[in-house]
């Protein structure tokens, strides 16, 4: 494949002409400056690649000719990670690298001690992440852009960790008070994985009982205090390394 990856809906099949136009388009032709006769693969996001080259450029669209498309199969287990909401200068920090990781599902949490409050401004927030994962994964050359879904409270994270736990998945929640090792769970024969991710002051001692209460174990990821825009992307990179992701 080659080594440019942009994004489009709906890839053509072979032998056809795909147009790559507005966001993707503009930042293809205007920002990389690519040209005809360069190679481009796309990618729909949800798995499906195609190889293609470029025979037409304008300022802000591609004319590509696909020559060969295949699908790559989504890794296991599949990871979703919980972040509480960290403060706004690190908040699509904290999304670029756990995607570039290999997140799955970034799940945006409002945590009792989030310094950052997206009360009023929810769809903002994750309109602003989804766009840096969109962004992470096309840097990482991802087939698969994470999915970000609504802002969780905490009542809403403890229903989605009871129904992870009823469908086989591992839940680790992070954090420093963990007497159990990360390593020490069994992610190898896990069918999901779902990793949780507490603000800058913590996990909140309410929250992290009603957690544990709920089915998550609490862990310590390693020997030092890691930053919640951090903390997921060291995740993701041990569990890679424990399981067939990597």
């Amino acid at each position: 494949m080659a080594a440019t990856v942009f994004y489009l809906d709906d890839i053509p099949e072979p032998g056809a002409v795909a147009v790559l136009d507005g966001p993707e388009g503009r930042h293809a032709a205007t920002v990389r400056r690519i040209r005809v006769g360069e190679p481009i693969t796309l990618s729909d996001g949800r798995g499906l690649l195609a190889d293609t080259e470029v025979v037409a450029a304008q300022r802000d669209r591609l004319e590509l000719a696909v020559r060969n498309r295949g699908r790559v199969e989504p890794v296991s287990p599949q990871v979703t990670v919980v972040q509480a909401l960290p403060k706004s200068d690190r908040s699509e920090l904290a999304v670029e690298l756990m995607t570039e990781a290999g997140a799955d599902v970034i799940v945006p949490w409002q945590a009792a001690r989030c310094v950052a409050r997206w009360e009023a401004k929810a769809d903002k927030g994750v309109g602003k992440w989804r766009a840096a994962a969109r962004a992470a994964a096309r840097q990482s050359r991802r087939a698969y852009i994470p999915e970000v879904t609504g802002l969780h409270r905490t009542p809403d994270l403890l229903t989605a960790v009871r129904a992870a736990k009823d469908a086989g998945a591992v839940v680790a929640a992070l954090h420093e008070s963990g007497t159990a090792k990360f390593t020490e769970l069994p992610w190898d024969t896990a069918a999901s994985a779902m990793l949780i991710v507490g603000p800058e002051g913590g996990v909140d001692e309410a929250e992290l009982t009603a957690l544990a209460q709920a089915g998550a174990d609490v862990v310590l990821l390693g020997p030092t205090v890691l930053r919640t825009s951090t903390a997921a992307a060291v995740a993701l990179g041990a569990l890679g390394a424990l399981t067939a992701r990597w």
